[in-house]
């Protein structure tokens, strides 16, 4: 029908607009991100598992970085804070979740993405869960549990406190250039730095 808003092209295929083309795009980029990672993802390949052409995709992203960066949101799943209880066993285990999702598949597709982005900020900050709000998030529910039971100072509720096992992990990350760390370290950083720090903060100077 002429007036049918999803008309038919060539091939019997459906020419789509708005949301619809939008989401195809963003499912075809998804795949082939998940399949061959920042290095593989060309908009030649999106375009053509859309069923579309690369003008279609570059109204809507400018280039390869925000279109990858928009589809690893996609492939980024988040898991609730665990609750073992226990400060220490809570601290632990988002530190070897870090340590597992970095030297996994889709730790490597964020790795290339932020070697990408440099230092734009404007970037970094739509890789949420990776810095910012998102990232304290986790740290600053188990560290509330434990302030509620008197396992920390309540001093220590900010997130720059926090996220210091976070920061310290990924400096080893940096130090050794490898996307993992031996347990032993996460252990270290746990017992010498973090519960030390939590415990015995005060509150800051007027």
């Amino acid at each position: 029908m002429a007036g049918d808003p999803m008309r038919r092209s060539g091939a019997g295929q459906t020419r789509r607009r708005g949301a619809a083309l939008e989401e195809a795009i963003l499912r075809a980029a998804t795949d082939e991100l998940a399949e061959s990672g920042y290095a593989g993802l060309t908009m030649d390949k999106v375009a053509a598992r859309a069923g579309t052409n690369k003008n279609a995709i570059y109204r809507r992203w400018p280039n390869r970085l925000t279109l990858g960066i928009a589809a690893y949101r996609r492939l980024a799943t988040t898991t609730p804070p665990p609750d073992t209880g226990d400060l220490r066993g809570d601290v632990l285990e988002l530190l070897r979740q870090a340590n597992r999702y970095w030297s996994s598949s889709s730790g490597a597709i964020l790795r290339e993405l932020l070697a990408a982005a440099g230092g734009a900020s404007e970037l970094l900050a739509q890789l949420q869960g990776q810095s910012g709000d998102a990232a304290a998030a986790p740290w600053l529910t188990v560290l509330g549990r434990a302030v509620a039971r008197g396992e920390a100072s309540p001093e220590a509720l900010h997130p720059r406190v926090a996220t210091v096992a976070i920061v310290l992990l990924r400096n080893e990350f940096v130090m050794r250039g490898a996307p993992t760390a031996p347990d032993d370290v996460l252990v270290e950083i746990v017992d010498e730095v973090y519960l030390p720090l939590v415990r015995r903060r005060g509150p800051v100077p007027a």
